[in-house]
């Protein structure tokens, strides 16, 4: 699917000129579905562990399914080349030119560089932000987003939208909670409260404490979605 290991594609995302961004998602994701690919979208804030969380679950996964990242960023390629030494999966860099998003045209000129013949899994780790990425459907058939213990308990009252749309919470650094005044019980009810649909999943991305069942967890959907097709 890629080329050099050492390599590491950069793809200059352009701003999209569709002012109708949720009827071009829901156009990507019926071609993903006919085409049995699934598109997860990974949100949080900077530093949350999202990128340490991801090489976690993809070293689980990569010898089950056929897996692609893209790793959104306004610049850098820090991240997909560390997914990529990491994991040795084919990973592509989207710069936003300075947007904190994307939205689905600029997801789909991401998938365009990639071969999804190939391709069973597609993650892409959206613009480090619990508010832009929020906003604009990428098209993906699964949201999820990590919340960090260091970042509070209250961080679902405070950013609702981020959690009314995900359809998994992943609570992350749950080895660190003794030290921080985080309560568990709130924060689950919190997310509750936005999502009462959303499945709540601690994990510890260092320790690996938790991700096996996320990763378990994706891949049954993943089947689900390929069977249903």
């Amino acid at each position: 699917m890629f080329g050099d290991m050492d390599e590491v594609r950069i793809i200059e995302i352009k701003k999209s000129v569709f002012e109708n961004n949720d009827k071009d998602a829901d156009r990507l994701r019926s071609e993903l579905k006919e085409r049995g690919v699934f598109l997860l979208n990974l949100m949080s804030s900077p530093g949350s562990g999202k990128t340490t969380t991801l090489i976690s679950a993809l070293n689980m996964l990569k010898d089950r399914l056929r897996i692609a990242v893209m790793e959104a960023d306004i610049d850098s390629d820090v991240d997909a080349r560390k997914i990529k030494s990491a994991t040795g999966i084919g990973t592509v860099q989207l710069h936003t030119g300075g947007m904190c998003h994307l939205d689905a045209e600029m997801t789909r000129q991401g998938l365009e560089s990639l071969d999804l013949r190939e391709t069973d899994l597609v993650i892409l780790e959206n613009v480090g932000n619990l508010v832009c990425p929020a906003e604009f459907d990428t098209g993906s058939c699964c949201n999820v987003m990590i919340l960090s213990v260091p970042e509070g308990h209250d961080k679902p009252l405070k950013y609702p939208l981020m959690f009314s749309i995900c359809d998994v919470v992943l609570i992350n650094k749950i080895d660190v909670a003794p030290y921080f005044d985080f309560n568990m019980d709130e924060c689950i009810a919190n997310i509750r409260m936005r999502n009462p649909g959303a499945k709540v999943m601690p994990v510890c991305a260092k320790t690996g404490e938790g991700v096996g069942a996320f990763a378990d967890w994706l891949l049954t959907e993943v089947r689900r979605w390929k069977n249903n097709n």
